[in-house]
Protein backbone atom coordinates (compact mmCIF):
# COMPACT_ATOMS: atom_id res chain seq x y z
CA UNK A 1 0.00 0.00 0.00
CA UNK A 2 1.47 3.66 -1.11
CA UNK A 3 0.60 6.61 0.38
CA UNK A 4 1.67 10.40 -0.08
CA UNK A 5 3.30 13.11 1.96
CA UNK A 6 5.20 16.90 1.43
CA UNK A 7 8.51 16.70 2.69
CA UNK A 8 11.52 18.40 2.44
CA UNK A 9 14.51 17.80 -0.19
CA UNK A 10 17.36 17.47 2.49
CA UNK A 11 20.04 15.67 0.41
CA UNK A 12 20.36 15.31 -3.31
CA UNK A 13 22.99 13.09 -5.24
CA UNK A 14 22.68 11.53 -9.00
CA UNK A 15 19.10 11.47 -9.15
CA UNK A 16 18.18 10.39 -5.72
CA UNK A 17 16.97 12.45 -3.11
CA UNK A 18 16.34 11.75 0.57
CA UNK A 19 13.02 13.87 1.36
CA UNK A 20 12.07 14.39 5.25
CA UNK A 21 8.15 14.11 6.14
CA UNK A 22 6.61 17.10 7.14
CA UNK A 23 5.44 15.09 9.58
CA UNK A 24 8.10 13.85 11.24
CA UNK A 25 10.03 10.31 11.55
CA UNK A 26 12.93 9.54 9.32
CA UNK A 27 13.92 10.78 5.77
CA UNK A 28 12.79 8.46 2.70
CA UNK A 29 14.66 7.77 -0.28
CA UNK A 30 12.63 8.73 -3.43
CA UNK A 31 13.25 9.25 -7.07
CA UNK A 32 11.61 11.40 -9.88
CA UNK A 33 8.17 9.94 -11.10
CA UNK A 34 8.83 9.65 -15.06
CA UNK A 35 6.77 12.50 -15.83
CA UNK A 36 8.47 14.70 -14.18
CA UNK A 37 11.54 13.78 -16.23
CA UNK A 38 9.77 14.05 -19.91
CA UNK A 39 10.55 16.56 -22.03
CA UNK A 40 14.02 18.23 -22.71
CA UNK A 41 15.94 18.60 -19.50
CA UNK A 42 17.08 22.88 -19.80
CA UNK A 43 17.68 22.76 -15.64
CA UNK A 44 17.82 21.12 -12.09
CA UNK A 45 13.85 19.46 -11.70
CA UNK A 46 14.21 18.80 -7.78
CA UNK A 47 16.94 20.48 -6.01
CA UNK A 48 18.00 20.75 -2.38
CA UNK A 49 15.82 22.64 -0.46
CA UNK A 50 12.29 21.97 -2.41
CA UNK A 51 9.08 21.18 -1.11
CA UNK A 52 8.01 18.63 -2.38
CA UNK A 53 4.77 16.00 -2.95
CA UNK A 54 5.94 12.33 -2.52
CA UNK A 55 4.27 8.61 -2.52
CA UNK A 56 5.92 6.16 -0.26
CA UNK A 57 5.93 3.32 -1.88
CA UNK A 58 5.49 -0.62 -0.71
CA UNK A 59 9.53 -1.36 -1.29
CA UNK A 60 10.16 1.22 1.30
CA UNK A 61 11.09 3.51 -1.32
CA UNK A 62 9.68 6.93 -2.81
CA UNK A 63 8.52 8.09 -5.71
CA UNK A 64 8.35 12.63 -6.01
CA UNK A 65 5.29 12.79 -7.11
CA UNK A 66 5.66 17.10 -7.67
CA UNK A 67 7.84 19.48 -6.85
CA UNK A 68 6.35 22.75 -5.02
CA UNK A 69 6.74 26.54 -6.10
CA UNK A 70 9.87 27.81 -4.97
CA UNK A 71 10.16 30.90 -3.07
CA UNK A 72 13.47 31.24 -3.96
CA UNK A 73 16.51 29.46 -5.68
CA UNK A 74 19.93 30.16 -5.87
CA UNK A 75 21.27 28.99 -9.53
CA UNK A 76 24.20 28.82 -11.46
CA UNK A 77 24.27 27.83 -15.40
CA UNK A 78 26.49 25.26 -16.31
CA UNK A 79 27.41 25.71 -20.06
CA UNK A 80 27.11 22.29 -21.96
CA UNK A 81 27.62 20.58 -25.31
CA UNK A 82 23.74 20.83 -25.84
CA UNK A 83 23.47 24.20 -24.54
CA UNK A 84 23.61 26.09 -21.23
CA UNK A 85 21.62 24.02 -18.57
CA UNK A 86 20.29 25.58 -14.95
CA UNK A 87 21.88 24.17 -12.32
CA UNK A 88 19.19 24.88 -8.80
CA UNK A 89 22.42 24.78 -5.59
CA UNK A 90 19.53 25.58 -3.44
CA UNK A 91 16.02 26.28 -3.37
CA UNK A 92 13.46 28.02 -0.92
CA UNK A 93 16.58 29.77 1.01
CA UNK A 94 15.35 32.33 3.81
CA UNK A 95 18.90 34.07 3.91
CA UNK A 96 22.56 33.71 2.66
CA UNK A 97 25.07 34.04 5.46
CA UNK A 98 27.93 35.63 3.92
CA UNK A 99 30.58 35.11 6.32
CA UNK A 100 34.18 36.69 5.68
CA UNK A 101 37.34 37.50 8.18
CA UNK A 102 38.23 40.79 9.43
CA UNK A 103 41.92 39.73 9.44
CA UNK A 104 44.16 36.46 8.54
CA UNK A 105 43.01 36.35 5.58
CA UNK A 106 42.29 39.84 5.27
CA UNK A 107 38.48 40.43 4.33
CA UNK A 108 37.90 41.14 0.12
CA UNK A 109 35.45 43.40 -0.03
CA UNK A 110 34.88 43.35 -3.68
CA UNK A 111 34.15 39.50 -3.25
CA UNK A 112 31.17 40.77 -0.68
CA UNK A 113 30.00 43.14 -3.05
CA UNK A 114 30.04 40.86 -5.73
CA UNK A 115 27.91 38.21 -3.17
CA UNK A 116 25.83 40.64 -1.84
CA UNK A 117 24.67 41.39 -5.97
CA UNK A 118 24.32 38.04 -6.56
CA UNK A 119 22.13 37.42 -3.50
CA UNK A 120 19.75 40.71 -4.35
CA UNK A 121 19.42 39.38 -8.06
CA UNK A 122 18.49 35.98 -6.54
CA UNK A 123 16.19 37.70 -3.99
CA UNK A 124 17.67 35.96 -1.88
CA UNK A 125 18.06 38.33 1.97
CA UNK A 126 21.85 38.69 2.66
CA UNK A 127 23.35 38.33 6.27
CA UNK A 128 27.01 39.57 6.73
CA UNK A 129 29.15 37.96 9.42
CA UNK A 130 31.97 39.73 10.40
CA UNK A 131 34.08 37.23 11.98
CA UNK A 132 37.49 37.08 14.06
CA UNK A 133 36.68 40.36 15.85
CA UNK A 134 39.12 38.83 18.19
CA UNK A 135 42.46 40.03 15.82
CA UNK A 136 41.13 43.57 15.41
CA UNK A 137 39.69 46.10 17.87
CA UNK A 138 35.79 46.13 17.58
CA UNK A 139 36.15 49.68 16.27
CA UNK A 140 38.64 48.60 13.49
CA UNK A 141 36.14 45.85 12.65
CA UNK A 142 33.17 48.56 12.47
CA UNK A 143 35.91 50.69 10.17
CA UNK A 144 35.87 47.90 7.51
CA UNK A 145 32.42 46.52 7.73
CA UNK A 146 30.38 49.47 8.89
CA UNK A 147 29.09 50.71 5.20
CA UNK A 148 26.80 47.69 5.07
CA UNK A 149 24.18 48.27 8.05
CA UNK A 150 23.71 51.66 6.17
CA UNK A 151 22.90 50.14 2.78
CA UNK A 152 20.42 47.97 5.10
CA UNK A 153 22.44 44.86 4.85
CA UNK A 154 22.97 43.95 8.44
CA UNK A 155 26.21 42.76 10.00
CA UNK A 156 27.04 40.49 12.96
CA UNK A 157 30.47 40.60 14.60
CA UNK A 158 31.47 37.57 15.87
CA UNK A 159 34.59 35.39 17.22
CA UNK A 160 34.65 31.84 17.52
CA UNK A 161 38.08 32.16 19.57
CA UNK A 162 36.54 34.43 22.09
CA UNK A 163 32.80 33.57 21.59
CA UNK A 164 31.64 37.14 20.51
CA UNK A 165 28.58 37.39 19.08
CA UNK A 166 27.25 33.85 19.19
CA UNK A 167 24.12 34.36 20.91
CA UNK A 168 23.07 36.77 18.08
CA UNK A 169 23.88 34.35 15.65
CA UNK A 170 22.17 31.36 16.63
CA UNK A 171 18.90 33.80 17.17
CA UNK A 172 19.38 35.26 13.19
CA UNK A 173 19.91 31.22 11.89
CA UNK A 174 17.20 29.99 14.01
CA UNK A 175 14.34 28.38 12.25
CA UNK A 176 15.29 29.44 9.22
CA UNK A 177 16.59 27.72 6.08
CA UNK A 178 20.53 29.53 5.59
CA UNK A 179 22.77 28.89 2.67
CA UNK A 180 26.59 29.49 3.76
CA UNK A 181 29.19 30.83 2.02
CA UNK A 182 32.82 33.00 2.34
CA UNK A 183 35.77 32.63 1.17
CA UNK A 184 38.28 29.90 2.72
CA UNK A 185 39.35 30.14 6.14
CA UNK A 186 36.85 32.55 7.16
CA UNK A 187 35.77 30.82 10.03
CA UNK A 188 32.20 29.30 8.93
CA UNK A 189 32.58 25.77 10.49
CA UNK A 190 34.33 26.77 13.49
CA UNK A 191 31.84 29.61 14.31
CA UNK A 192 29.02 26.73 13.56
CA UNK A 193 29.99 24.27 15.33
CA UNK A 194 30.93 26.20 18.22
CA UNK A 195 26.89 27.83 18.39
CA UNK A 196 25.61 24.00 17.59
CA UNK A 197 27.49 21.13 19.09
CA UNK A 198 27.81 18.03 17.32
CA UNK A 199 26.86 20.10 14.44
CA UNK A 200 30.34 18.76 13.10
CA UNK A 201 29.84 20.44 9.83
CA UNK A 202 33.41 20.47 6.90
CA UNK A 203 31.82 23.59 5.53
CA UNK A 204 33.73 24.41 2.29
CA UNK A 205 33.88 21.06 0.95
CA UNK A 206 31.34 18.87 -0.90
CA UNK A 207 30.90 15.91 1.13
CA UNK A 208 32.50 12.71 -1.01
CA UNK A 209 31.63 8.87 -0.72
CA UNK A 210 32.02 5.74 -2.52
CA UNK A 211 34.88 6.98 -4.14
CA UNK A 212 36.14 4.28 -6.56
CA UNK A 213 39.24 4.47 -8.52
CA UNK A 214 39.30 8.48 -10.37
CA UNK A 215 35.52 8.26 -9.77
CA UNK A 216 34.11 10.66 -7.18
CA UNK A 217 30.11 11.09 -6.40
CA UNK A 218 29.61 13.89 -4.59
CA UNK A 219 26.05 15.54 -2.95
CA UNK A 220 24.69 18.25 -1.66
CA UNK A 221 22.79 17.79 2.04
CA UNK A 222 21.21 20.37 4.39
CA UNK A 223 22.44 19.90 7.90
CA UNK A 224 19.71 20.23 10.79
CA UNK A 225 19.96 22.90 13.67
CA UNK A 226 19.18 22.42 16.90
CA UNK A 227 15.79 23.67 18.07
CA UNK A 228 14.67 24.44 14.50
CA UNK A 229 16.08 25.17 11.30
CA UNK A 230 18.58 23.93 8.42
CA UNK A 231 21.55 24.91 6.95
CA UNK A 232 23.84 24.52 3.65
CA UNK A 233 26.97 24.92 2.73
CA UNK A 234 26.63 26.43 -0.89
CA UNK A 235 30.46 26.81 -2.21
CA UNK A 236 31.16 28.41 -5.44
CA UNK A 237 29.08 32.16 -5.10
CA UNK A 238 32.46 33.84 -6.39
CA UNK A 239 31.62 31.58 -9.40
CA UNK A 240 28.32 32.17 -9.38
CA UNK A 241 28.24 34.53 -12.80
CA UNK A 242 26.09 37.32 -13.28
CA UNK A 243 24.77 35.61 -16.33
CA UNK A 244 21.58 37.16 -17.23
CA UNK A 245 22.26 40.66 -16.39
CA UNK A 246 23.27 43.55 -19.11
CA UNK A 247 25.56 45.83 -17.74
CA UNK A 248 22.81 48.45 -17.75
CA UNK A 249 20.89 46.84 -15.30
CA UNK A 250 23.97 46.82 -12.52
CA UNK A 251 23.11 49.81 -10.73
CA UNK A 252 19.56 47.99 -9.71
CA UNK A 253 21.04 45.53 -7.75
CA UNK A 254 23.29 47.91 -5.47
CA UNK A 255 20.91 49.75 -2.80
CA UNK A 256 22.67 53.07 -2.89
CA UNK A 257 22.42 53.71 -6.99
CA UNK A 258 19.15 52.32 -7.40
CA UNK A 259 17.13 55.24 -5.99
CA UNK A 260 19.10 57.75 -7.99
CA UNK A 261 18.89 56.41 -10.95
CA UNK A 262 15.49 57.86 -12.30
CA UNK A 263 17.07 61.30 -11.50
CA UNK A 264 19.84 61.18 -14.13
CA UNK A 265 19.32 63.13 -17.24
CA UNK A 266 20.02 60.23 -19.45
CA UNK A 267 17.85 57.27 -19.29
CA UNK A 268 20.73 55.45 -20.84
CA UNK A 269 22.93 57.00 -18.35
CA UNK A 270 26.56 54.51 -17.53
CA UNK A 271 27.18 56.63 -14.74
CA UNK A 272 31.02 57.16 -15.34
CA UNK A 273 31.01 60.75 -17.67
CA UNK A 274 27.06 61.81 -18.55
CA UNK A 275 26.40 65.57 -17.06
CA UNK A 276 23.30 65.84 -14.83
CA UNK A 277 24.11 62.23 -13.66
CA UNK A 278 22.77 61.64 -10.24
CA UNK A 279 25.39 58.72 -9.08
CA UNK A 280 28.22 61.08 -10.39
CA UNK A 281 26.97 64.16 -7.87
CA UNK A 282 26.06 61.52 -4.98
CA UNK A 283 29.62 60.01 -5.47
CA UNK A 284 31.51 63.56 -5.07
CA UNK A 285 29.36 64.50 -2.16
CA UNK A 286 29.93 61.32 -0.31
CA UNK A 287 26.16 59.84 -0.49
CA UNK A 288 28.11 56.98 -2.44
CA UNK A 289 31.15 55.53 -1.26
CA UNK A 290 34.36 55.14 -3.43
CA UNK A 291 34.85 51.51 -2.66
CA UNK A 292 31.33 50.80 -3.46
CA UNK A 293 30.78 53.06 -6.72
CA UNK A 294 34.32 50.86 -7.73
CA UNK A 295 32.78 47.59 -7.06
CA UNK A 296 30.00 48.37 -9.41
CA UNK A 297 32.07 49.30 -12.40
CA UNK A 298 34.17 46.48 -12.08
CA UNK A 299 30.91 44.06 -11.80
CA UNK A 300 29.68 46.12 -14.74
CA UNK A 301 32.12 45.49 -16.54
CA UNK A 302 32.47 42.26 -16.29
CA UNK A 303 35.51 42.11 -13.87
CA UNK A 304 36.30 39.86 -10.76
Amino acid sequence: MSDSFTGRIIRAQSGFFSVLPDSGGLPLTCQLRGRLKQGPRLGDIAALGDLVQATRLPDGSGSIEEILPRSTEIVRMDPRPQGEYRQVLLANADQAVFVFSCASPQPRLRMLDRFLVIAEKQSVPPLIVANKVDLVSQEQAEVLFGMYPNLGYPVLYTSAQRGVGLDPLRAALAGKLSALAGPSGAGKSSLLNLIFPGLDLQVGEVSKFNKKGTHTTVFRELHALPGGGWVADVPGWKSLALWDTEPEEMDAYFPELRDLVPDCQFSDCSHTHEPGCAVLAALQDGRVLQERYESFLRLRDGQE
